[in-house]
């Protein structure tokens, strides 16, 4: 845990190894869905299905992984380091689906917040995605 913190609080941090790319896409979806200053059990599912969905784990090492997630999400300080190595670590055409899978942790509990509003739209903008991009993965989201 301590060894990427150190890599993403670096005056210049080195694309993370997949493992760590890993760990820091499911702190960030934690980081929304903890925004709206709830983490409800819908949310936690969710996160624990698109970490099995996104990365082929079952759902027990999905489930560890989200909690490692947890324990970095409430030590790191803030959201552009995790999405700024995200950015890093995803060609441009695999963003979209990374935005797809926080919409729709944004989504789980039934309400759209304004915290998660803003959040997804500093999100969206540092992985070099537009608006409209933001909209269609939200769109995708919710279909499914």
């Amino acid at each position: 845990m301590i060894d990427i913190l150190r890599r993403l609080l670096g005056p210049a941090p080195a694309p993370l190894p997949e493992a760590e790319a890993r760990l820091a896409f499911a702190a960030l979806l934690v980081r929304l869905a903890r925004s709206d200053g709830l983490y409800a059990a819908e949310e936690t599912e969710r996160i624990d299905r698109v970490l099995a969905l996104h990365h082929g784990l079952d759902p027990f090492a999905a489930a560890k992984l989200r909690s490692a997630a947890e324990e970095l999400e409430r030590e790191a300080p803030d959201t552009v380091r995790f999405t700024r190595a995200l950015k890093d670590a995803t060609p441009l055409e695999d963003r979209a689906e990374l935005l797809t899978a926080l919409w729709s942790v944004a989504l789980a509990d039934g309400q759209r917040e304004a915290h998660e509003d803003r959040l997804m739209r500093l999100v969206a903008s540092l992985l070099g995605l537009t608006d409209v991009d933001s909209a269609l993965a939200r769109q995708r989201a919710e279909r499914q």
